[in-house]
């Protein structure tokens, strides 16, 4: 998959860090599997002593930080450690959903090989804030505050609500197709309908932290095209 320049995924640079959109289907660390482009290498390339300081799932599109130098690392690191950092991810899910400051508290354990359950026993403490933004007739566009940061968190804390993330289908989200939402839409006879998006609808929009010492900054992340272009079908066809 052709990715963008590193250079034009940057929003924000100075001698420390550098903040970037992330665009969808990159991982950010290397896989085990290894071969494959992601974030950390682009990094490198860009600059020698580049560390993520969080990652994000594949799909997930949106803002992510990276260090310039170990000292940087260390106070960014530290801040996420400490809750000090302040995230908050847009979300469309299936169904109307109103949610007003609810507060999921399950804990969620991680099973390996990229899978997690809740698991009141075992799991260890995860913390989300949901609030609606946008209401349509089969779907809403959510905002997440997630307090802690594990894997998968925002995904199966949704699903814990019965309120899957649109294309999630490993948590039960079911893609948006355009003939669902768009009265009388034809698909030609031989043709096979693709979903609007190709992936879970899902992006880091926005981020605050602390940059220094003193100076606490936050960064927003625009909508990719894919999550941008479903937002606008529904606006114009199912609201």
């Amino acid at each position: 998959m052709k990715f963008p320049k590193f250079q034009d995924l940057i929003l924000f640079e100075n001698d420390n860090l550098i903040v970037v959109n992330k665009p969808a289907f990159l991982s950010s660390l290397d896989d085990r599997e290894g071969g494959d482009n992601n974030l950390l290498r682009m990094a490198k390339q860009y600059s020698d002593d580049a560390q993520i300081c969080h990652r994000l799932d594949r799909e997930t599109s949106g803002v992510l930080i990276i260090a310039k130098n170990p000292e940087t690392y260390r106070l960014i690191s530290m801040q996420f450690e400490h809750r000090k950092v302040n995230k908050v991810y847009h979300a469309i899910i299936n169904g109307t959903h109103v949610f007003e400051e609810l507060h999921v508290d399950l804990p969620i354990l991680n099973l390996g090989a990229k899978n997690v359950a809740i698991n009141r026993q075992e799991g260890k403490p995860a913390e989300t804030v949901f609030n609606s933004i946008k209401y349509y007739k089969h779907y809403t566009l959510v905002e997440c505050r997630p307090i802690t940061g594990r894997m998968h968190q925002i995904r199966i804390h949704l699903a814990s609500q019965r309120a899957n993330i649109a294309g999630d289908e490993m948590y039960g989200g079911k893609p948006v197709y355009l003939s669902e939402i768009k009265r009388a839409y034809r698909i030609g006879k031989d043709q096979e309908e693709l979903p609007i998006m190709k992936r879970f609808a899902l992006h880091a929009r926005r981020i605050t932290f602390k940059i220094d010492e003193n100076t606490e900054m936050t960064f927003e992340a625009p909508y990719p095209k894919d999550f941008a272009t479903l937002i606008k079908l529904l606006d114009k066809f199912d609201s």
